[in-house]
Formats: structure tokens, C-alpha cells, sequence
């Protein structure tokens, strides 16, 4: 396994930092710009992260662990898609970088995803999470 093949997405947010902050971790907006999905956490460094919803009328329950939280700075976690076919072993969790950066009065979001196995596997990733970036402009901005 390749784990240096990462999928990044970035987007440019007309908001304060604060507003695109409290967009990544209130799971009520989270539910609207992520398909969905449910995420249980507290949000504390070492908490386990959960994802719960549904996919393509298939059920998922995916999960992993809050690395690091600098409110309003930077979001990372562990994550592993029950939906991937992988067991739910170390080596198959992903790491999620969220980086927010100030602009003016824009924020500037940054996604990166680790631990893709392919290139197709990293370019589909970042058009997942180009979809999602775009859903969270759309509520945050309005």
C-alpha cells in the first residue's frame, strides 16, 4: 500500500473563520452539507469519531479518532468507511486534515486525505470532498 498518495480539495469561503469553523464541528450543519451523516464526537483530542447514515440504500457506521483541534485553525482525524471492504484494522484508517486560513474577510478551507491506494482512488476522493466543500460554501454563505 501506497500511503503517499494524498486527495486534497480547497474551497474559499465568504465567512469568518469562526462561521466555517463552527460549520466543521456542530453536527447539526454537519448533517446538511454531508449527505446525511451523523457524526457523534465531543471534539477533545484522542475521542473517538463517529459517522453514521446512509449510502447508496446501504447503512454505514464509520469511525475513527480526533488527532488534533486548534479552533479555528485545524481539524484531524482518523477515519474508516465500513463501505470500503476493508477490515477494521490501523493500517486501514485514512487521516483528514482540515486547515483553515484567514483572507481578508474569506476563509480559505483545506482537505487533505491520506493513505489513497491509487491515483483513480485519490482523484475520486477529491471529487468527493470537492462535493461536500461546495455543499458547506452553499449553507455557510447563505
Amino acid at each position: 500500500m501506497n500511503d503517499s498518495i494524498l486527495a486534497t480539495a480547497a474551497i474559499t469561503i465568504n465567512a469568518p473563520v469562526t462561521k466555517v469553523w463552527e460549520a466543521l464541528v456542530t453536527p447539526s450543519l454537519i448533517k446538511k452539507y454531508l449527505l446525511g451523516t451523523e457524526v457523534i464526537t465531543d471534539w477533545q483530542e484522542g475521542s473517538p469519531i463517529t459517522y453514521k447514515g446512509v449510502w447508496e440504500g446501504k447503512p454505514y457506521k464509520d469511525k475513527g479518532k480526533i488527532l488534533e483541534v486548534e479552533p479555528g485553525r485545524l481539524l484531524v482525524s482518523t477515519f474508516w468507511s465500513s463501505l470500503a471492504g476493508e477490515p477494521d484494522l490501523p493500517e486501514y484508517y485514512k487521516t483528514i486534515r482540515y486547515n483553515l486560513y484567514v483572507e481578508g474577510n474569506d476563509t480559505i478551507l483545506t482537505i487533505t486525505q491520506d493513505k489513497n491506494k491509487t491515483q483513480d482512488e485519490a482523484g475520486n476522493s477529491e471529487l468527493n470532498w470537492k462535493a461536500v466543500l461546495a455543499e458547506m460554501k452553499k449553507l455557510i454563505e447563505s
